[in-house]
């Protein structure tokens, strides 16, 4: 099973499927354990990402960092990935094509790690996984469904759904980390089944 991983790994490292390997350092593949019951989306990486090739290593990633550790998580118990694993230029959103063509990376990820839970942080994110898990019908913008629980019928996984803010929202308003650490604060009760 490592290797299909590693077979993973290696095929975003020489990505070449939409115009972004020309602008990006370091493809992000993403980071933590392959056996996590906890998967973190982002939505793409960031200037220190595409810098270091890791997740969440920025301003942003000590935020997350922080609201692992205020809910007794450790990051290494985590696995944490982005919907896009390059660096759009200038740190714009995502865009449609980017999405379709670097996804199935993230979906082979996500079916070979087998999470128990799937935190969305941020809208694009939130979006992409809420319709991959067909709960289409109940998204909304993340400020309105942020810290809630969704529980996908699916035949095979029985898994929830968690959107939250991205942890970049902190940097911007130092006054929403409290909104992000209450809403982190449902995790503790997933870290451990």
């Amino acid at each position: 099973m490592k290797e299909k991983f590693k077979e993973i790994e290696n095929e975003i490292l020489n990505c070449q499927k939409c115009s972004l390997y020309k602008t990006r350092t370091n493809p992000v593949v993403g980071e933590g354990n392959a056996q996590a019951k906890i998967i973190f989306c982002g939505e793409a990486p960031g200037y220190c990402e595409d810098q270091k090739g890791i997740p969440f290593c920025g301003a942003a990633g000590n935020i997350l960092d922080e609201l692992l550790k205020s809910a007794g998580i450790k990051r290494e118990e985590v696995y944490i990935a982005n919907i896009l694993k390059c660096r759009p230029p200038d740190n714009r959103n995502p865009q449609k094509e980017e999405i379709e063509s670097c996804t199935p990376y993230l979906e082979r990820q996500i079916k070979f790690i087998k999470p128990k839970v799937i935190c969305a942080l941020g809208n694009f994110s939130t979006a992409y996984i809420m319709e991959k898990y067909g709960l289409k019908d109940q998204i909304q913008g993340i400020s309105k469904i942020h810290g809630r629980i969704f529980k996908p019928s699916t035949l095979f996984q029985n898994i929830k759904i968690i959107p939250l803010y991205h942890p970049a929202v902190a940097t911007y308003n130092i006054n929403m980390k409290e909104v992000l650490k209450n809403d982190f604060k449902i995790l503790e009760k997933f870290k451990k089944f």
